[in-house]
């Protein structure tokens, strides 16, 4: 196979068209057209479908683009790490992770690892959604409790559990009673069970504010408007100062934040130092180091 073909055809793949792709590198249409073409005969297979205003991937072409953007991408690696004596980390390293975690910790995070590793230029982008880390070009995808995926691999590098905190004035209501409560989505609005307890010892609450984020919860517990179910590295420097006081951990299941990756026989030095990193950071996984992280 013509690799400068494949390299063509990965090019205007990933910008979704000849023109696009030939601006972005500028590089000349009619080239690009002419070498994915060339790919095109000489598999017999169509790798675009060609609307008049768009351009699609067929299923032959986005199985091609997905394999072989990789196996490109390897080869550009290994010819770098050849070429520099050395696999030390170097170039772009692209992240996708959750708004919570870029808002409380990915700062802090990401100025150690440019301070480590300087010839890495890293871009974390905030986002929630379940990205197509091929399409967007992301090396590395931080998610919450992710589904499976056989496209990646990863693992779990950190835990969290939500607790039920609540400000000092505000008693723990008696059985029957309803406290006010702080959520963040309709399910909140259930009863709040708690580990350890029995179901009869649920937490009626009563929404007095909705908000849709965490943070923004916290900060309005905090006002002493009413209790709230927030991850323990939220405010475990609130428990301990007694801003505000833990009535008990939720019995919901844990939280567990991974770091996914595209299958692949070989990690980029850069996407493996992340790695370690992260490791080197939170070597157990435990939430109280997160709450610690958080609170450094």
């Amino acid at each position: 196979m013509d690799l400068l073909a494949l390299a063509d055809f990965t090019l205007v793949a990933r910008h979704g068209g000849f023109g696009k792709a030939a601006r972005a590198t500028g590089r000349p249409k009619a080239t690009l057209s002419r070498r994915v073409g060339d790919l095109e005969a000489s598999l017999d297979l169509r790798l675009f479908e060609r609307g008049p205003r768009d351009l699609k991937l067929t299923e032959e072409g986005r199985a091609l683009f997905e394999r072989g953007g990789r196996l490109l991408t390897e080869l550009e690696e290994t010819t770098a790490e050849i070429a520099s004596g050395g696999d030390r980390p170097r170039g772009r390293l692209r992240i996708s992770a959750p708004l919570l975690f870029c808002q409380t910790a990915m700062g802090k995070l990401a100025g150690d690892f440019a301070l480590r590793y300087p010839e890495v230029q890293l871009e974390v982008t905030t986002e929630d959604r379940a990205v197509d880390m091929i399409e967007e070009g992301f090396d590395l995808v931080i998610r919450v409790n992710p589904d499976p995926d056989e496209s990646l691999v990863g693992r779990a590098f950190l835990r969290d559990r939500l607790v039920v905190v609540a400000p000092p004035g505000l008693d723990r209501p008696r059985a029957g009673a309803v406290a006010p409560a702080v959520v963040r989505t309709a399910a909140d609005r259930a009863p709040w069970r708690m580990k350890g307890q029995s179901p009869n010892a649920a937490i009626a609450v009563d929404p007095v504010l909705t908000l849709s984020s965490l943070i923004m919860i916290r900060d309005a517990v905090r006002t002493g408007v009413g209790a709230a179910r927030l991850p323990i590295s939220l405010v475990s420097r609130d428990i301990a100062d007694g801003t505000l006081v833990h009535w008990g951990d939720a019995d919901v299941p844990e939280i567990a934040l991974w770091t996914l990756y595209p299958t692949r026989r070989l990690l980029s030095a850069r996407v493996s130092a992340f790695l370690e990193h992260l490791k080197r950071t939170f070597p157990s996984g435990a939430p109280e180091e997160l709450a610690a992280f958080v609170d450094r």
